[in-house]
């Protein structure tokens, strides 16, 4: 889409406030959000979800920050107060929000835009004329200026962040249908119906505006990522007590009294809902040419500052793979996997295209503990997620397979295929778990 101005500046920036949901019991993620919410899952060795749309938002301009969350949030507080403290000066903060009982209320958030609603009082900010709503679980990077000039420029009430998806995909989104200016006229949520997805098609034109082609992507699909004015959010969830969700009833009822715009993205973007996505898009990332790159020097990926030794490695076979600090690898073969930080493979492991999460502490090297932290000799992982201060004992097999049903199992669970061994379990030396 062709621009007349300039992205805004500085002082624009500082008048947004940003809002991001931690989901719900995030189930199809389980376990990995066993104990911790979705937002705090770790990422590629040594991030966490919640880093992406916080460090969009530092790279943005924006520092006043909300995040919204309502279970297991102890592993999330902690990581945002250790990652994302701003000088006294600067006037922003990073503030985490938890379901809480009120004198009005006291269950718990029935969707995104009754968490919103239920934190309003908290949210609500002096000087911020413009709020982004940003999910928590998402894998992307975008400077929201970009969003907020759109926005700007068609004077909108709300902006929704688009992305084309191909009709395969549509079922899975909100699909919005726009005219040549780009104004939201339809906003269908998960649409499946063949005559409804038929209607919602996007017309050449509209993408003729973006300077795109469709390339078979015919539909356009909202991100969950909105820019509301500050008023027109605080108004819509006040008057609107039933309207319990952004995608469900909020955009869709607002088409008729507000202006409504789209807001066209262009880049990697990944929903990371589900342990198959999650696995996925990090074995991706393991690849020479990953899609989304953490180095970019300009649009660094913040995270939790550690004080952590290099990684040693002794004789060791790697290929394809991600090695984060404080590791310890003893003549191991490790192929197209990711290595968290502090992980301890022993010799004669086998890793292959796996996430080994690491762990949280250092054990005692002189410890006599009969089920050390990390990997033990000779044992092959496959196909699996180990999450932190796993116990994996010697000569164990665990190989995943996409013909394994979903099985819930002691100290680990399959899901989409995929062996998750629990955070702090114990599997025990010889132990065959999944296609072996």
């Amino acid at each position: 889409m062709k621009r007349n101005g300039r992205l805004p500046d500085r002082a624009t920036m500082k008048k947004v406030g940003a809002i991001i949901l931690g989901g719900g019991r995030g189930t199809r993620l389980y376990p990995l959000t066993a104990v911790r919410s979705k937002p705090a899952v770790p990422l590629c060795g040594r991030y966490r979800l919640v880093d992406i749309p916080l460090s969009n938002c530092i790279n943005s301009g924006i520092n006043r920050i909300s995040v919204l969350t309502q279970f297991n949030s102890r592993s999330l507080n902690r990581h945002i107060n250790s990652a994302y403290r701003f000088d006294s000066f600067s006037g922003g903060e990073v503030e985490i929000l938890a379901a809480e009982q009120t004198n009005e209320t006291g269950d718990w958030f029935q969707g995104t835009a009754d968490a919103v609603r239920k934190q309003l009082l908290h949210i609500q900010q002096q000087g911020v004329d413009h709020f982004l709503i940003l999910s928590g679980d998402q894998l992307y990077r975008m400077d929201y200026r970009n969003l907020l000039q759109t926005h700007l420029e068609k004077d909108a009430d709300i902006t929704v962040a688009a992305l084309p998806v191909n009709r395969e995909d549509a079922s899975g989104f909100g699909i919005m249908k726009v005219n040549a200016r780009c104004d939201i006229r339809r906003f269908i949520e998960k649409p499946s119906d063949p005559a409804v997805l038929d209607s919602l098609i996007t017309p050449q034109p509209v993408f003729d505006h973006f300077g795109l082609q469709a390339d078979g992507k015919d539909f356009l699909a909202s991100m969950g990522i909105y820019a509301f004015k500050a008023e027109v959010l605080e108004k819509l969830l006040s008057q609107n007590p039933d309207w319990i969700d952004f995608g469900k009833e909020l955009i869709p009822n607002s088409l008729k009294s507000h202006k409504v715009a789209a807001h066209m993205f262009y880049g990697f973007w990944e929903d990371i809902g589900t342990v198959r996505s999650y696995f996925n898009v990090s074995m991706e990332m393991t690849s020479a040419n990953p899609p989304f790159k953490f180095n970019d020097p300009n649009k660094m990926i913040y995270t939790h500052k550690r004080v952590l030794p290099g990684v040693r490695i002794t004789n060791a076979s790697i290929k394809n793979a991600i090695i984060c600090s404080g590791t310890i690898i003893n003549k191991a073969t490790i192929t197209d996997a990711i290595i968290g930080i502090r992980s301890i493979i022993s010799t004669g492991a086998t890793i292959k295209k796996s996430i080994i999460l690491g762990a949280d502490y250092f054990e005692d090297s002189q410890s006599d503990n009969a089920h050390p932290i990390g990997i033990g000799k000779n044992t092959h992982i496959d196909h699996a997620i180990i999450d932190h201060n796993a116990r994996i004992g010697k000569n164990v097999i665990i190989k995943g397979s996409k013909r394994l049903k979903d099985y819930d199992g002691e100290g680990y669970a399959i899901r989409d295929g995929i062996i998750v061994v629990f955070k702090d379990a114990i599997i025990p030396s010889g132990m065959k778990i999944g296609a072996v």
